[in-house]
């Protein structure tokens, strides 16, 4: 009788926790710049897509993670193409799978902020250096994120800015990325 019990309240634990788990998927632009010498000065245009889940551990805190699939564009400096006798094309596409882990602030209401460290692994890091420059870029990236999400239940716009602390290339004066993500997520639960 009192295992029975037991598992009783087990699952209505479950299921009283499971009201403050949510699952959603995401997709969006990037906005990505390289800092450094041997890259352009620019924002470049990419896309990202993606699913979250978060958990809120209070009616104000939460924790968020995520799984994406960045790409990030960049494009070679002239002066240093011509280095390399234009051997590779100056446009390259760095696709990433991030890994974000975010504290979440809900303000109960419309608006939620949204921080914390992102892991980003490069997915094409395998390519040939006159494929993709692979050889030029670092596979691994170091960030923090932070941003803020407006929520239309149950779709949820938002805009992030991620700073790279990562050396990304050995290529020039320590490149590191910067980003800006706009998009439309979704919570399916």
């Amino acid at each position: 009788m009192k295992k029975v019990f037991f598992a009783i309240l087990l699952c209505a634990g479950l299921a009283e926790g499971s009201a403050q788990l949510h699952l959603g998927a995401k997709a969006g632009a990037n906005l990505t710049k390289i800092d450094g010498e041997a890259f352009r000065d620019k924002f470049e245009l990419g896309y990202q897509l993606g699913g979250f889940a978060y958990y809120d551990f209070s009616k104000t805190l939460g924790l968020q993670l995520e799984v994406q699939f960045n790409q990030s564009n960049t494009k070679i400096e002239e002066r240093y193409s011509e280095v390399l006798f234009n051997a590779f094309d100056k446009k390259k596409k760095l696709n990433y799978i991030s890994v974000p882990v975010l504290l979440r602030v809900n303000t109960q209401g419309l608006i939620t902020i949204v921080g914390g460290p992102q892991f980003s692994f490069l997915a094409n890091s395998d390519d040939t250096l006159l494929q993709n420059s692979g050889r030029l870029f670092k596979k691994t990236d170091f960030g923090l994120v932070a941003g803020v999400e407006v929520n239309f239940k149950p779709f949820i716009l938002y805009g992030r800015y991620t700073w790279g602390f990562s050396k990304i290339s050995d290529v020039g004066d320590s490149p590191k990325s910067r980003q800006i993500q706009l998009g439309l997520a979704m919570k399916i639960f």
